[in-house]
């Protein structure tokens, strides 16, 4: 009888202990880091940083798993739906976590309840970029154009529901300017059609479009941030304008699966963490211009609660509805 009274309360403790031990083993084969968006964009380039980053800290790979479409929705549900065991996560943005939610009829998964908060990556301003060709020298002049020749100007965005495509429907919301949206599948796509001239304008974060900026081929007619930026300090915000309520950010942290041990939640912030304190994460990042973020998993819990309030009633004063 008391050897089985030692093993019945055995039990439970060596269930703790390789619990434990595979907490402390953490991570044992490859992590995977799911993105909302194709390669070549801002988001895509901090989630290679970061899976580098952790790969090296962690010793182990991290691979980036481009699973674009759906307004995020397909990246996001295959994490929601994922063992809560930390080896599938999901680069979370102002589209998965900010703007979406409210735009989408249906989602297939619970925004807050079916996920877990790692850290906040990282923050971006948004530009309004056009065409180089594009005959106007400023915003004023692009609504008097866009006004005198309706719907001949149109705006690309990283895909329906996303921060560029509602930016750019506040854009008109708020001026009355008659522009024509066209979604691509990630920025990338979209920012090279805008330097070639295929669309004429975009609302988004820097990254994408340095390149074309740099070359000429794009100009900046707008921040859509509190202040003027470095790269393009003629250019004012829109609050300057007088539009103050064409206003946001773009942003992008890790995600996990709700449910997942709060030990590995808590080895992948401080990971997480310690690289964004890296010169070369820092200069890498900033020659995008991204800023980078940081702090706990109840501050970026936090942030997420906080960026849900504010876009709900943004999108319900803006009217767009995705099904």
């Amino acid at each position: 009888m008391k050897k089985e009274i030692l093993i019945a309360l055995a039990g439970p403790l060596l269930l703790s202990s390789l619990v434990a031990q595979a907490q402390s083993a953490y991570p044992s084969r490859p992590v995977r880091l799911i993105v909302t968006v194709p390669p070549g964009g801002a988001a895509d380039l901090v989630a290679r940083v970061m899976a580098q980053k952790l790969g090296d800290s962690l010793g182990q790979t991290f691979v980036v798993d481009n699973r674009a479409g759906g307004g995020g929705q397909i990246a996001a549900d295959t994490v929601a739906k994922a063992a809560p065991d930390g080896y599938t996560t999901l680069l979370a943005s102002i589209t998965t976590h900010g703007i979406g939610p409210h735009i989408y009829a249906k989602l297939p998964y619970d925004p807050v309840k079916d996920f877990a908060p790692v850290c906040l990556y990282a923050t971006m301003p948004m530009i309004m970029v056009a065409n180089a060709q594009l005959p106007v020298k400023n915003v004023p002049e692009l609504i008097a154009l866009a006004k005198a020749k309706p719907n001949s100007i149109s705006f690309a965005s990283s895909g329906s529901g996303g921060a560029p495509h509602l930016v750019g429907e506040l854009f008109k919301n708020v001026t009355g300017a008659p522009l024509q949206h066209v979604p691509y599948k990630g920025s990338a796509p979209g920012a090279a059609d805008v330097a070639g001239g295929q669309v004429q304008l975009m609302f988004d974060a820097l990254a994408p479009h340095l390149p074309h900026l740099k070359s000429g081929r794009t100009k900046v007619l707008a921040a859509i941030s509190p202040a003027r930026l470095p790269i393009a300090p003629d250019a004012p915000t829109m609050t300057e304008l007088g539009f103050a309520k064409v206003a946001a950010s773009i942003w992008y942290g890790m995600l996990v699966p709700a449910g997942t041990p709060k030990a590995l939640i808590t080895k992948l912030n401080v990971e997480a963490n310690k690289a964004l304190a890296m010169p070369d994460v820092k200069e890498r990042l900033a020659g995008a211009g991204i800023d980078v973020g940081g702090g706990s998993p109840e501050d970026y819990a936090k942030f997420i609660r906080d960026e849900l309030a504010k876009w709900g009633p943004v999108v319900k004063a803006s009217g767009a509805k995705l099904d």
